[in-house]
C-alpha cells in the first residue's frame, strides 16, 4: 500500500511539473508574440517580418556553431541547415549563390575528395549549407523561400528542437537554469518567432 501511495505521489508531482512547464512556455510565447506585434506596429509589417527573419537566421547559425563546438547533443541539429537556407536574408542568400559561393563549394568538394582526413568535424555542416545554397534549383529556392511551405518547415524545426531541448534538460525551468541553458533556450525560441509571425500575417 505504501508503494502505491508513493507511486501516486510521484505521478502527481510529475503532472504538476508538466503543467508548470506548459504554463511557463505559454507565457513565454505570449510575451514573444506581443513584442513581435509591437515591432511590426512601430517599424511596419514588412520591416518586422524581415527583421525577425534575420534574427531567426542568425540564431540558427549561432546554434549550429554551438553544436559544432561545445553543445553536444543527440538532437537532429542537421535540421538547422534547411532552416538557415529558408531564412537567410535575401542579400546574403543571393551573394552565396553567386561566384563566391561556387568557389567555396568547389574548395569544399576538393578538400573532401583529397584531404578528407584533415577536414575538422565542425566544418561538415557549413560545407553542406554552402553546397545546398549553390546547387539548389532556382525554381525550388525561389518558390519555397518566404513561402507558406518554407515557413511551416521553419516552424517544425523550431518546435522539434525546443521540445527535444526541454526534454534533455528535464523540464522548461531547467532549460533556463542549467549551464548554457539560457543561451540555448533563447536561441531555439528565436527560431520560432519568425515562422509564427509570418504564418499569423498570412492568415490575417
Amino acid at each position: 500500500m505504501g508503494k502505491m501511495e508513493k507511486y501516486l505521489e510521484m505521478s502527481t508531482d510529475e503532472t504538476d511539473l508538466i503543467q508548470s512547464d506548459l504554463t511557463q512556455m505559454k507565457d513565454a510565447f505570449k510575451n514573444l508574440y506581443n513584442h513581435s506585434v509591437n515591432l511590426a506596429v512601430v517599424g511596419g509589417v514588412g520591416f518586422g517580418t524581415a527583421f525577425l527573419r534575420s534574427i531567426a537566421s542568425f540564431a540558427a547559425i549561432y546554434l549550429l556553431i554551438l553544436d559544432r563546438t561545445n553543445w553536444r547533443t543527440n538532437m537532429l541539429t542537421g535540421l538547422l541547415i534547411p532552416y538557415i537556407f529558408l531564412s537567410l536574408p535575401e542579400i546574403i542568400f543571393s551573394f552565396l549563390r553567386g561566384e563566391v559561393g561556387m568557389w567555396i563549394a568547389f574548395i569544399a568538394v576538393v578538400m573532401r575528395l583529397f584531404f578528407s582526413k584533415r577536414i575538422p568535424e565542425w566544418a561538415e555542416m557549413p560545407g553542406a549549407l554552402i553546397l545546398l545554397l549553390v546547387v539548389s534549383p532556382s525554381l525550388f529556392a525561389d518558390t519555397i523561400r518566404g513561402n507558406f511551405i518554407g515557413q511551416l518547415v521553419c516552424l517544425f524545426v523550431g518546435c522539434y528542437l525546443l521540445q527535444e531541448h526541454i526534454r534533455a534538460s528535464g523540464g522548461f525551468r531547467n532549460s533556463f537554469t542549467q549551464k548554457n541553458g539560457v543561451s540555448n533556450s533563447v536561441g531555439i525560441i528565436l527560431l520560432l518567432v519568425y515562422p509564427v509571425w509570418a504564418l499569423v500575417l498570412g492568415f490575417i
